[in-house]
């Protein structure tokens, strides 16, 4: 699977955790920075993460910032994006099986790696249900 990541530097050890635990598990993955600890801003991030899902260049986004909070909120600005900021496992299943999310999005000062590692798991191998879920989708996106 094809996946795009980003974060600041409040998500930037997360980031770099899951991206190799990704490439260990056979994933592709297009890093969108940051690089390094330095500060950046997270809605720059999040926003090129989100315009590379909105383009197809990959099924789904991982952003990361010290809550999650602001790179959700960046990435949700960009049209057909639902970004979900999850902190544990059944909300990343429910927000791919009801939600149809695209985006995921991590804390990096709130959840730990293993956690996030479980968390990641939990959205990548969970499908959207649709039906009554796809109506509700379908009102979000406008």
């Amino acid at each position: 699977m094809k996946l795009a990541i980003g974060s600041d530097h409040g998500g930037y050890e997360l980031k770099e955790f899951i991206k190799d635990k990704l490439v260990e598990t056979g994933h592709e993955v297009v890093d969108y920075g940051t690089f390094h600890g330095e500060s950046v801003d997270y809605p720059d991030v999040g926003r090129e993460v989100a315009l590379a899902i909105q383009a197809e260049q990959a099924q789904y986004g991982i952003v990361f910032c010290g809550t999650g909070i602001g790179i959700s909120l960046a990435a949700n600005k960009v049209k057909g994006i639902r970004c979900a900021l999850v902190s544990e496992e059944f909300s990343a299943r429910m927000s791919r099986a009801h939600n149809n999310a695209n985006m995921l999005a991590m804390g990096g000062r709130t959840v730990g790696p293993e956690l996030a590692w479980s968390i990641m798991l939990a959205f990548l191998e969970t499908e959207f249900e649709g039906g009554r879920h796809a109506r509700r989708v379908a009102k979000i996106e406008g």
